[in-house]
């Protein structure tokens, strides 16, 4: 069946070359960062049970009532593709028994989805990563959820002018009593205010202060502040948070206006922005959702947690996830000995080498010029020798400026012990320094 070929759905991504690399580079960061701070790795559904988003992100958000891809399925059941992680892992926890393990500290990434205008850095299917602390009300979960994430920038090499704006939305009392402030100042404005604030006005005041409508913010400037209302069990839950990420070394800095429109948000709220993608400047955010499980008909849970775009991460990235490892290439001198260089190529790669070769025989001078722009930076050729009154036997020798790779003299000693322990063969030369080995 032949026809137009069909073209990739708005909002999607195919990721290949530089970005793939900086996308796996940020991946596998993530895990090597999460391990060190011992939080488990889970996998969750793609898809969930549509009340599941809708009572834990609010029937009346724009992601519930705009953003959502639902359906109905075979059996007539309302499902949807997961927006967000930590609903999801929020009713595993009260699902599954992972209560046991309180407090729980998990991990995971993948993709989402979210019906919204694509723009840079942004997309309908696009990937986060994802830590929560569930169970677990001590300000040192916080600090610890933080200084993960400050780490993980740091591993990246993109922390330079990413900036930690933190705020405290207060206990539920303090949360509550500042909402009715809010009402009272705004609800004096009413009229002046844009058509989304006017709507959020009695249903969800907090998020009117981070509006970016000029409209809004000639008024956000004199709204009441949170520390007005705070109690002093919340002062002190918040002076628990600062003063730990101070004692951690982690930089950070106050954002009054940084809120969480969700009532079951408590306490700590907090994003890692930068300048330098543009409007989309939040790469990692956050906070404490002590009321969440009692949305989901569970008991009160507290918990916190933090999710990054990984496209956003891999974009602050760019080449700096460029492999600086040594990566091999192996050719062959002739057509006959084009198995041998494949049998080398195996070895070395069971030995943990990075290893590029091409799928048919060409002249190592047409052969080096594809594999260097492929990355391989040394290359190994296998030749035949001839001597007098011996038959023709095979060798190995390194070509390329041994100079410009790092650590040469050990690149030639791994290679030479791969060659000799799995192909039996003999250096020529100095040793395990040889640049020539006889197979």
């Amino acid at each position: 069946m032949s026809g137009k070929t069909p073209q990739p759905i708005r909002g999607t991504q195919d990721i290949f070359g530089a970005d793939a690399e900086s996308f796996a580079f940020v991946v596998e960061t993530f895990e090597r960062v999460r391990r060190l701070y011992r939080f488990r790795r889970v996998e969750m559904p793609v898809f969930e049970k549509t009340e599941v988003f809708a009572r834990s992100l609010g029937e009346t958000t724009d992601v519930v009532s705009k953003e959502m891809y639902s359906f109905d399925d075979r059996g007539g059941e309302s499902l949807t593709l997961r927006p967000e992680f930590t609903a999801g892992i929020a009713r595993a926890y009260l699902t599954d028994g992972w209560k046991q393990y309180a407090p729980l500290k998990v991990a995971t990434h993948g993709p989402l989805f979210r019906y919204e205008r694509p723009q840079k850095g942004r997309y309908r299917q696009f990937h986060q990563l994802d830590a929560e602390v569930i169970g677990a009300a001590e300000p040192q979960a916080d600090v610890e959820l933080l200084t993960m994430a400050d780490q993980l920038l740091n591993e990246l090499g993109i922390a330079d002018g990413v900036t930690l704006q933190l705020n405290t939305l207060g206990d539920g009392d303090s949360r509550e009593a500042w909402r009715a402030a809010l009402i009272d100042y705004f609800s004096a404005h009413k009229a002046e205010l844009s058509e989304d604030s006017q709507d959020r006005l009695e249903r969800n005041p907090l998020r009117i202060l981070d509006s970016k409508d000029p409209r809004d913010k000639a008024f956000v400037v004199d709204a009441p502040r949170i520390d007005d209302y705070l109690s002093a069990e919340a002062q002190d839950f918040f002076a628990a948070v600062t003063g730990g990420l101070d004692a951690a070394g982690v930089a950070w800095s106050r954002d009054q206006a940084l809120v969480r429109g969700l009532d079951y948000y408590r306490h700590t709220a907090f994003e890692f922005v930068t300048d330098r993608l543009g409007a989309q400047g939040t790469v990692l955010g956050g906070g404490r959702y002590d009321g969440l499980m009692e949305s989901l008909g569970g008991p009160a849970t507290p918990a916190v947690g933090w999710a990054a775009g990984i496209e956003r991460l891999a974009m602050l990235v760019g080449d700096r996830a460029k492999d600086q490892t040594v990566t091999v290439g192996v050719v062959a001198e002739s057509e006959s000995l084009f198995a041998k260089a494949q049998e080398v190529a195996f070895a070395l790669r069971r030995e943990g080498f990075i290893v590029e070769v091409e799928y048919r025989f060409r002249k190592p001078n047409k052969a080096f010029p594809k594999l260097r722009s492929s990355g391989v930076n040394v290359f190994l050729v296998v030749d035949e020798v001839h001597l007098k009154n011996e038959p023709a036997q095979p060798d190995v020798r390194i070509s390329g400026a041994l100079s410009e790779i790092p650590n040469s003299a050990d690149l030639l000693s791994r290679v030479g012990r791969c060659l000799v322990n799995r192909l039996g063969a003999s250096p020529k030369g100095n040793g395990d320094l040889a640049a020539v080995w006889r197979l």
